[in-house]
């Protein structure tokens, strides 16, 4: 009977050495497949500040449904950016995130935009391998895409976010970056969410009818919308979504690991036309420069289809240089976890890679 114990006594720590072995083994393989990536980027050379078209034509997919967070996207193909590479791209559209980011695991579709919430994360740590390799959507300090209004008759009672207290304040979603962004709010005031009635409202644009009938007395709401209810008289902007969360990551650009890793060639230079459109984008919004241009494109592929309407819209922020707030990232994930939106855990150090718009900002040089 002692000696049957031992015996095991001794396997189990054998079988837990081979199971650590196991792990380090498959750590050390993801780590040395990334420094792989990274070394094959390297050796791409630049030529007079760019690279050459590929030598045949390339067909890249993405997934993109009309936002306006995929700018970069929309003046890239219309500027000719990417046909200057001989990339086609071709778009294609998904109901939901659920269809899309097994396809863009599975290689089906090679590019998509992500926005962060509990669901996208939890699919990541369920297995869906994806990754994040670009901004796609953050808020401009003190023009925010994405901010709280207020219903326009409390404008002389409410002066301050602390002010929400007893109010019925309207959010989106549960447990994605709408929710964050209203916890931050939160904290930043100083209340509990008790302090707040939370009104779970999908739809955006049933937010401005809320307003009028009074059964809401705030929303975090998004534009064009926020323009719309100003000009309509039904709320107001409330100072802006930067005072609480300066570094939100809203959306992300998402990449088949197919695409990173096996078509580098292709992929640098996707991302060098998409960086081209962002700072054409950028040019046109913070510069004023060739703006006409960038709005008739963005009429083209957005539902916001009047031109003059750009002139008044805090527009969605695009890093010129592809940069994330990769911190929030991580702060994001943590408060769905602790919330338990989210089932295992995501390693990101697979599911983060910044080395595609690095290479690319080596190639361009930093926007000015």
């Amino acid at each position: 009977m002692f000696k049957r114990v031992f015996m095991a006594l001794m396997i189990i720590p054998l079988l837990m050495f081979a199971i650590t072995g196991c792990s380090s083994q498959a750590e050390k393989q993801g780590t040395s497949e990334k420094q792989t990536e990274k070394k094959e980027l390297n050796n791409i050379k630049a030529v007079n500040g760019d690279l050459p078209p590929l030598e045949k034509p390339e067909t890249v997919v993405i997934a993109e449904d009309g936002a306006a967070s995929g700018a970069g996207f929309y003046v890239a193909t219309e500027k000719g950016y990417f046909k200057d590479y001989n990339i086609n791209v071709k778009y294609a559209t998904f109901s939901n995130s659920d269809d899309m980011l097994p396809a863009l695991a599975a290689g089906k579709i090679d590019v998509a935009g992500g926005i962060s919430s509990a669901s996208f994360f939890n699919s990541i740590a369920q297995g869906i391998d994806v990754k994040m390799i670009a901004d796609k959507g953050h808020n401009i300090p003190g023009a925010s895409y994405f901010s709280f209004v207020l219903r326009k008759d409390l404008q002389d009672k409410v002066k301050d976010y602390k002010d929400f207290k007893g109010l019925k304040v309207a959010v989106s979603t549960k447990n994605a970056v709408d929710d964050y962004m209203f916890q931050q709010m939160l904290n930043y005031a100083g209340l509990k969410r008790s302090d707040v009635h939370f009104v779970l409202m999908s739809d955006f644009g049933n937010m401005i009818a809320g307003m009028k009938s009074h059964s809401i007395d705030a929303a975090l709401q998004i534009e064009p919308l926020i323009t719309k209810g100003e000009e309509e008289g039904v709320h107001v902007r409330f100072k802006d979504a930067t005072d609480y969360a300066p570094k939100a990551q809203i959306a992300m650009v998402l990449s088949s690991p197919n695409f990173l890793e096996k078509r580098q060639d292709v992929a640098i230079r996707f991302m060098l036309a998409y960086l081209k459109g962002v700072r054409d984008y950028n040019d046109a919004f913070m510069k004023n420069k060739n703006k006409d241009e960038i709005i008739q494109i963005m009429t083209k592929y957005t539902a916001l289809k009047d031109p003059k309407q750009w002139e008044k819209v805090g527009v969605t922020g695009l890093d010129p240089n592809g940069k994330m707030f990769v911190d929030d990232i991580k702060k994001q994930y943590e408060w769905y976890k602790s919330r338990g939106g989210i089932v295992g855990d995501v390693d990101f150090n697979q599911a983060i890679d910044t080395s595609l718009a690095e290479k690319a900002v080596e190639i361009l040089g930093e926007y000015k």
